[in-house]
Order: C-alpha cells, then sequence, then structure tokens
C-alpha cells in the first residue's frame, strides 16, 4: 500500500486490494487497481461530477447573478432541480469523510495516530481554502473580496473537532451526532451579536453570517454544526464495511429508508425540521418542489434526512455495481479516487470558461469586470453589464466541459498516487 496518510475522505485502501499486494503500474483507467471498497469511490465520483454543474452555474448562468434557484417566485422546475441535485454532494463528501477516516484508523493504526491525522488534515483543508480556494473564486487574493469559508473550511474544521470526538465510546457517537442533526435548530435562539467581538465564533459554528476581522469580511455558508455531527455519523457506520456485502447492503438500504422517511414525515407535519414550511402552490409541480425545498444555509434537520437518505442509498446500490470498472463507472471512480485534487481543478476550470465565455461575448470591454468577483459570489453587480451571464443550456454544455477537460488530469493523478510512495502526495 502506499506509504504516508491519506486525506480522511479517502477510504484506507491499498493499491493491491486488502493484503497490501500492488498490481502492475496503472496506465488507463480500466487498469487502475481495485480497491476494497469501490462503492465508496463511486459515490464520491458521482456527486463530484454532480457538484461541478452548481459551480459551474455560479459562474455562468445568467439567473445566479440576482436570484437564488431555490425561489418559488423566479424559479421553474428545471432550475431548481439543476440546484435541488447539487444538494447533495456536500452531505456526501462529510459521509465518506468519517467513513474513510474510519477505515484509515481499521488498518492497523492506533486511535492516536488517528486523531493526530485528522486534525493535521483538517487544517490543512482549511489552510486551502483561505489560500488556493480564494484563487479559484476569483483570480485574485485582494483583501476587498470576502473571504468565503466553504466546503473545504467546513470539512477541515469537521475533522478537526472529529479528531477530538472519536475517543468517545462510537455508540455514544452515534446517539451524538444523531441528536446533533435533529436537534441542532434548538440552537437559533442563540445570536451571533450577544457574544459581542467574539461574533465571528457563533457565525463558524452555527449562525450563516458574515464577520470582518482586521477589516477583512468572512462569510460563513457552512457552519460547522451540523456538518461535524454528519461527518461523525459517517465515521459509527465504519463497522458495516467490516460486514459481508449483502449484510452491508441490508442495513445500508435500512439506514437510508429511515432517514428518507423522517424526512417525509417531518414535511408532512410542517412544523418541524426547516425554517421554511412548505405551502401548496399554483400548481403540483410547484407544491412538490415547496415540499423538496428544504435549507443548506444552515442545513437544517430536513435536508440532512433527504440527502443523507439518498446518498445512503446510493452507497447500497452501488455496491456489485462498483466492482465493474466498466465505462460510466469507471470514470466516476476516476474522480472518486482523487477528491481534493478534481475539486480544485474543476473550480480553476469553471472560473477560466467563465472567464473566456465573457471575452467572448464582450470583448476587450470584459476587462472592465471579468475579473472582478461575480455577483453571485458577492461581487458589485453594478460593474457588470444588465443581464450578464448565459441560458441554463450554456451551463449544461460549460458543466460538460468542465468534467471532460477533468478527466484526464484526474486519471493521471490517480495513477501516480497509486504508484508513488511520498507521504507529500497524501496532501494533493
Amino acid at each position: 500500500m502506499r506509504c504516508g496518510h491519506r486525506l480522511p475522505y479517502e477510504p484506507d485502501t491499498n493499491a493491491g486490494g486488502l493484503n497490501g499486494q500492488r498490481n502492475a503500474t496503472p496506465t488507463c483507467t480500466s487498469q487502475l487497481s481495485p480497491r476494497p471498497h469501490p462503492s465508496i469511490d463511486l459515490l464520491r465520483g458521482v456527486v463530484m461530477i454532480i457538484m461541478a454543474l452548481d459551480h459551474v452555474r455560479d459562474f455562468i448562468h445568467r439567473g445566479a447573478m440576482s436570484a437564488l434557484p431555490t425561489n418559488l417566485a423566479n424559479t421553474t422546475p428545471l432550475l431548481f432541480g439543476t440546484r435541488w441535485i447539487t444538494h447533495l454532494c456536500a452531505p456526501a463528501f462529510a459521509l465518506t469523510a468519517g467513513l474513510g477516516a474510519w477505515l484509515w484508523w481499521q488498518n492497523g493504526r492506533t486511535r492516536s495516530a488517528l486523531s493526530r491525522f485528522l486534525a493535521t488534515r483538517g487544517l490543512w483543508l482549511m489552510a486551502l481554502e483561505l489560500v488556493v480556494m480564494q484563487l479559484g473564486y476569483y483570480f485574485s487574493w485582494s483583501p476587498a473580496n470576502p473571504v468565503l469559508l466553504l466546503v473545504l473550511w467546513s470539512l477541515g474544521l469537521s475533522m478537526v473537532l472529529l479528531a477530538a470526538l472519536i475517543w468517545l465510546p462510537r455508540r455514544l457517537l452515534l446517539a451524538l451526532a444523531v441528536a446533533t442533526i435533529l436537534l441542532h435548530p434548538l440552537l437559533d435562539g442563540i445570536t451571533a451579536r450577544q457574544f459581542g467581538a467574539a461574533a465571528g465564533l457563533w457565525n463558524i459554528l452555527h449562525q450563516v453570517g458574515a464577520f470582518r476581522l482586521d477589516g477583512i469580511l468572512f462569510v460563513t455558508p457552512y457552519p460547522v454544526i451540523p456538518w461535524v455531527a454528519i461527518m461523525a455519523f459517517g465515521f459509527t457506520l465504519g463497522p458495516l464495511f467490516a460486514m459481508g456485502e449483502a449484510e452491508r447492503t441490508r442495513r445500508l438500504w435500512l439506514i437510508a429508508a429511515t432517514a428518507l422517511a423522517g424526512f417525509v414525515i417531518m414535511r408532512l407535519v410542517n412544523v418541524y425540521g426547516d425554517p421554511v414550511p412548505w405551502e401548496h402552490q399554483r400548481s403540483l409541480a410547484y407544491t412538490v418542489i415547496s415540499f423538496l425545498n428544504v435549507t443548506k444555509y444552515p442545513a437544517s434537520p430536513a435536508f440532512v434526512l433527504v440527502t443523507l437518505g439518498l446518498a445512503l442509498a446510493l452507497l447500497a446500490a452501488f455496491g456489485r455495481i462498483a466492482s465493474t470498472h466498466r465505462g460510466p463507472v469507471a470514470i466516476a471512480i476516476v474522480f472518486g479516487r482523487v477528491p481534493l485534487f478534481y475539486y480544485i481543478v474543476h473550480f480553476f476550470l469553471a472560473h477560466l470558461i467563465a472567464t473566456a465565455l465573457a471575452f467572448a461575448m464582450y470583448g476587450r470591454g470584459a476587462y472592465a469586470f471579468a475579473f472582478l468577483p461575480y455577483p453571485s459570489m458577492g461581487g458589485p453587480s453594478d460593474r457588470f453589464p444588465i443581464g450578464f451571464g448565459f441560458d441554463l443550456w450554456v451551463t449544461y454544455l460549460a458543466w460538460l466541459a468542465v468534467v471532460v477537460a477533468s478527466y484526464p488530469l484526474c486519471r493521471w493523478f490517480a495513477g501516480i498516487k497509486a504508484r508513488r510512495r511520498d507521504w507529500w502526495f497524501s496532501y494533493l
């Protein structure tokens, strides 16, 4: 197996299987060496492909510059579906991060080693968010730009906290994770303003918002509660992967069904579980949209139940499919093996394509705005042309271009990671 550490959301597997034997150097997708739990790689790969759709939409879609795609007053079923399907991504990342941490630990490491591993990798992801990803979002490090504490920050901070939580007994950690997922809205009565100069800490922990530090604006769409609970929940599911495939699949389906049933019941009762109750709308389609329109920022209990339920159902369904390593399955697995690499690459590609489209549409005039933060990311809308952006079909074409362009890079890097033993590769 590879020496050095792996990122916690990368399951602890090796190039040649559980016994550590290494196969021949891979040269193409179908020759990448098998890993013990390819269903995790497949789930992660599928959601990472889907994830790119939302980020491309942020950079390219005209509607993203002025309105939310989940606003029933101006959305369409296609636009809502385009956004809603990507809700699956962040919970799946946190879930598989927890699973990966458990699998890393079970490969002969101590609990102390796992705790150090989670803490250091978490800090690394947080640093990447603050440095590399800000460049991906803005193509600059100007202190005038808001610092977006997005997915890598949330995952990293969750890992740092999980480094302490893994010392709890597994059943207690499971109960704590489920309770946090279901009950964290009870903390909504506590506001950041009550903490005075330390208000930013509460924004990071629980309340979506923004705060200033040394004049720089920090935005917190992903407060760590309940994301750390989702990661801890994934960690407690780790023992399922020591079971036989049939029993593991049965239990995954049961947990998935329980989560989805909980979501349906919570929404039907329509009293608790999401800050925005659903309502009957002008048509059946929009009533369904209202029912499904759950809150991500912060992640409400209803949001977590439906997305985790779907993620676990996919994980159960992928049990046998993933072992084929053929066609689209093999392609998705490649993305799932190098999640951090793909995450960074796809953001830069999406931004580059958006910039190229701006110059193609506006010519040299695009220099006046193309390198500013986009309105969809808090940029100055008055500096952009009226109606800036493109139709949704252009977004889909650009998404396809990002995925296609990313694939050979990811396949190349997956091959390198399978061959090389350099410790620092685990940070990439």
